[in-house]
């Protein structure tokens, strides 16, 4: 009969796979426990670790563009026509040349520093595209005002890194169109108000004696 009562031998497996199951109920208790205690998401509640952080130091925003100048489109023919600098011949010659076509160049650009981009316009002629008239335009207190103008042909004006080139074609007597005998190129830039001359460059293109002579300076108007 004591076989059948004693627990010994046979109650051995059962009570050890008790005290593992025990055990592991407690352990995962603990880590559970841990887990509380840090907030329930531990290090994740930190977001990523960053080098700025790391090294002890704040990273500072990157600064913002500097906002280009502000580009209008203007009708550059009702500009030069409303433009009481302009010559009367220019205007007067100033038409179509087919269609509603008129012979201008016009280009937007910084010479100034102004409010918006300054106009740079050309008026050449509808044969030979001979330029007749270079000016530039300003915009000041809300409307375009006349701030360069030239107009001994031929002439041709453009922005060239940030300042004024006017190009002017040297003839001599005899010279065709389509063969000057040189050219000046003078450069302006933007001071005080007004553009004054920087550079002046002259090139003799060999087919004319004398073609050194400058040619007088283009005008301004301020």
């Amino acid at each position: 009969m004591r076989g059948l009562t004693d627990t010994g031998p046979g109650r051995g497996p059962a009570s050890a796979q008790a005290v593992i199951t025990a055990t592991a109920v407690l352990a995962a208790l603990a880590l559970f426990a841990a887990a509380c205690g840090t907030g329930g998401t531990g290090a994740r509640d930190e977001g990523p670790a960053h080098a700025d952080s790391v090294n002890g130091t704040v990273a500072a925003p990157s600064p913002a563009p500097n906002p280009s100048q502000t580009y209008e489109k203007v009708d550059a023919v009702a500009l030069v026509k409303a433009d009481p600098v302009v010559s009367a011949t220019v205007k007067r010659d100033l038409k179509p040349c087919s269609g509603d076509e008129y012979p201008v160049d016009v280009t937007y650009g910084d010479l100034t520093g102004g409010p918006v981009e300054d106009i740079v316009v050309n008026v050449l002629t509808c044969g030979d595209a001979v330029g007749v008239g270079a000016y530039v335009y300003r915009r000041e207190s809300g409307a375009y005002k006349n701030v360069f103008k030239a107009e001994e042909s031929p002439v041709y004006a453009e922005i060239d890194r940030g300042d004024l080139s006017v190009t002017k074609q040297v003839y001599e007597r005899g010279d065709p169109v389509s063969s000057p005998s040189g050219e000046n190129v003078i450069t302006y830039g933007w001071s005080a108000g007004h553009f004054v001359q920087e550079d002046f460059h002259h090139t003799d293109y060999g087919n004319a004696a004398g073609s050194g002579d400058a040619t007088p300076e283009p005008s301004t108007a301020n």
